[in-house]
Order: structure tokens, then C-alpha cells, then sequence
């Protein structure tokens, strides 16, 4: 794996750990929850509740209609990528309903990971439109479900309305190797963008 510059693990000028803020955002059922809980290092906290027919009207089930539950707060796991780098990772809530709670996710975060169901694209709309407004650097990882259909990654990001620079990367949420996998290609889009963001401290 190329880190471009990364400090490899027991590098003595490392200098100490640096510690990254990352949400873990998109629309609901795009696999979030998933996604935390397969690469974090520690047993995930989530605030998953059971769907009811009380909230039938509220949460559209359409393409998603054998999901059972669903994270009503947030999700919450780590990753040490090498010994230098550590990210904490707070997955948000998909439901419109809950929307007012990510306001407070934003704070402090270094970059977001937009998770797209290539079934549903107009879930993650608003995911998408609320890391532009909030000036969070971000990737766009489109989660192949078994019943997804491939598309070429131009087509993904001329439905998205996703600037060029920005990476789109298609990844199974199931998979530690592959979560892992979009996890780095944030990183390298975020020194890309500010070499010094991610110096240890």
C-alpha cells in the first residue's frame, strides 16, 4: 500500500500520535453502521433501535424494506491506521428526523467519508450538500450491496454533482480490508489538501 509519506510504524521521527476527528455520513441504510463496526479496532458503541410501525410514516423504507434497525444518535469506533495515526470515527444518523444531530458531529471533524447506495443516489443528497456547506473535506464511498449494479465511477460522480478532485471509491461496508481501504483514501485526500493537517503532535 502506497502511504505517500506517511511515517511507517517505529519510525523514531514520528513525533507522537496525531489523533483525526471522521464522520461516517449518508443516507439511511447506505451502510454506516456497518462500515464502523467492521474496521474499528475496538468494539463499536452504536445506538441502534428497532424499527416500529410507529415510524412507518417518517422512515422510507423504499429499497431498504428488510431493515430492521436503525442509529437514532450515532456510531462510534476507532482505527489506528500506523502508530502515528489515529482515527476516531462517529457515524451519523441517516433519518431526516434526525438530521439536527449533526450539526454537533461536524465540530471538530478533519475530513467525512459520504457513503452512497448506487441503488438509492438521492439518499445521500443531503449527506453531500452538507459537507459542501460545512467546508469538510470528504470521500465518496459507494457500498456494493449483492444486488447493486455496477456503474463507471464518471457516471457515479456526474449523478452526484461531485467536483473532480473530489475521490470516489467503491468499497464492500461488510469488509474490514476494504472500509480500511476508503478510510486511507481519505487520508491521502486530506494531505493532498494540507500537508501539515495530519503531522503528529
Amino acid at each position: 500500500m502506497d502511504w505517500k509519506g506517511f511515517e511507517r510504524p517505529g519510525d523514531p521521527d514520528t513525533g507522537g500520535t496525531r489523533s483525526v476527528k471522521v464522520m461516517i455520513a449518508g443516507g439511511f441504510g447506505t451502510g454506516k453502521t456497518t462500515m464502523v463496526g467492521s474496521v474499528s479496532d475496538i468494539r463499536p458503541l452504536t445506538t441502534e433501535e428497532t424499527l416500529t410501525q410507529a415510524s412507518a410514516d417518517v422512515d422510507h423504507l423504499i429499497g431498504v424494506a428488510d431493515k430492521a434497525e436503525t442509529t437514532v444518535s450515532l456510531d462510534f469506533g476507532k482505527i489506528s491506521l500506523n502508530e502515528s495515526l489515529v482515527l476516531y470515527l462517529f457515524g451519523t444518523p441517516g433519518q431526516e428526523r434526525f438530521w439536527f444531530l449533526w450539526n454537533g458531529l461536524f465540530k471538530g471533524a478533519l475530513g467525512a467519508v459520504v457513503l452512497v447506495d448506487t441503488r438509492r443516489l438521492s439518499a445521500s443528497f443531503r449527506a453531500i450538500e452538507e459537507m459542501e456547506r460545512q467546508h469538510v473535506p470528504f470521500v465518496v464511498a459507494l457500498n456494493m450491496f449483492p444486488d447493486s449494479t455496477e456503474h463507471p465511477v464518471e457516471e457515479i460522480r456526474d449523478a452526484l454533482d461531485i467536483a473532480p478532485h473530489i475521490p470516489v471509491v467503491a468499497f464492500d461496508a461488510r469488509e474490514r480490508a476494504s472500509s480500511r481501504d476508503v478510510l486511507v483514501a481519505l487520508i491521502e485526500h486530506l494531505r493532498d489538501r494540507s500537508p501539515v493537517a495530519l503531522e503528529p503532535r
